[in-house]
């Protein structure tokens, strides 16, 4: 099978987002409600007690500071464009298209997107690309993931007609169950040992070339901290490591698209684990765009003693974060080499 690989303008605008060796080692800072609840939990304020001006400065920080060493920073409209005018002349500008990120209040969590907003606009407020957020069950009833595939497919058009690369991150669950039945943690258990079909199933809908889809943003196929032997791991296992090298190999054979690994909120070492699961692996992947496992410990920091204290922070741990980060990526590869169904 061929590579996929955009032309002309499209491919122009990807390698703005990624290194010069073709890896997208990008930073996400686009998080709106979830972080201004982090902001008031760090500190045990009511939520609405975190200014819109304490988001802007956070987002505003992270963005100067960190993207000299990233190749692209994913922010978002309603606070980010400030911190986008901060970023590094050579890092990229990645805008969210979707209205509500990981907290979607909506019935089925149905995509939404911003109002007023378009692929157009957000190229015109300097956009290298969008990233629409999903999230995404596959064993919900077809009228609800008819319709959330529609909206994609319209996204990917938009996206075609404008040359704007498509940045696609679905993030999967399970339909509801009695939340009292288990405890916590045994629920996070058992969803581990699901998740793997649950991301390979969703990998294979959206790497189908109707959805114009650029690069798959995607979670790990298995949770760290519940591989036995892992770096990271608690005590209760659901796979042991070869089962979880195994996992990580089914996944990336199940991609038809590029795709790089998001941070959905882990630790740090968590992440960072996953990582080197994935380049033990050999999988094919071509960067991540990371969040709050590079700058969430700066939370507190920022909440207690502001933005010197903040800035202090991201300069030393914020940086050195970074750094362990952009060290694993050195088995990624480039999203210009990616041949679906091949491995290295």
């Amino acid at each position: 099978m061929s590579s996929v690989s955009p032309s002309g303008l499209k491919r122009h605008r990807l390698e703005k987002l990624s290194t010069d060796k073709g890896v997208i080692a990008a930073l996400a800072m686009d998080q709106r409600k979830s972080l201004r609840r982090l902001m008031a939990e760090s500190v045990n304020l009511e939520i609405e007690q975190v200014s819109d001006a304490q988001l802007v400065e956070f987002k505003s920080a992270v963005s100067e500071i960190l993207t000299p060493n990233a190749s692209a920073i994913l922010l978002d409209p309603d606070y980010g464009l400030e911190a986008a005018g901060r970023r590094s002349s050579r890092s990229g500008l990645l805008l969210a298209y979707e209205l509500d990120g990981y907290e979607n209040p909506r019935p089925n969590r149905m995509l939404a997107l911003m109002p007023r907003l378009s692929v157009r606009h957000l190229r015109d407020m300097g956009a290298d690309g969008i990233k629409i957020l999903l999230h995404y069950a596959p064993h919900d009833s077809a009228e609800v993931n008819e319709e959330k595939c529609a909206l994609v497919e319209r996204i990917g058009n938009e996206c075609v007609a404008l040359e704007m690369p498509f940045f696609f991150e679905p993030i999967v669950y399970e339909l509801p169950t009695n939340p009292s039945a288990e405890e916590p943690e045994r629920q996070a258990l058992e969803f581990a040992r699901r998740k793997p079909e649950l991301v390979i199933k969703t990998m294979q809908e959206f790497s189908r070339p109707q959805y114009n889809v650029d690069i798959l943003k995607v979670e790990f196929p298995i949770v760290a901290r519940f591989v036995e032997g892992s770096e990271t791991n608690t005590g209760a296992s659901a796979y042991s490591m070869p089962e979880a090298i195994a996992w990580f190999r089914a996944a990336d054979e199940a991609a038809g698209r590029p795709y790089i690994y998001l941070s959905a909120g882990v630790s740090t070492p968590e992440f960072q684990e996953s990582l080197r699961l994935a380049g033990e692996a050999t999988t094919r992947f071509s960067g991540v765009l990371c969040g709050r496992a590079t700058w969430q410990d700066g939370i507190p920091v920022y909440m207690r003693e502001g933005k010197a204290g903040l800035n202090r922070w991201l300069q030393t741990t914020g940086s050195e974060n970074l750094a362990a980060l952009n060290r694993l990526l050195e088995k990624a590869i480039p999203w210009t080499e990616f041949v679906p169904g091949e491995s290295v």
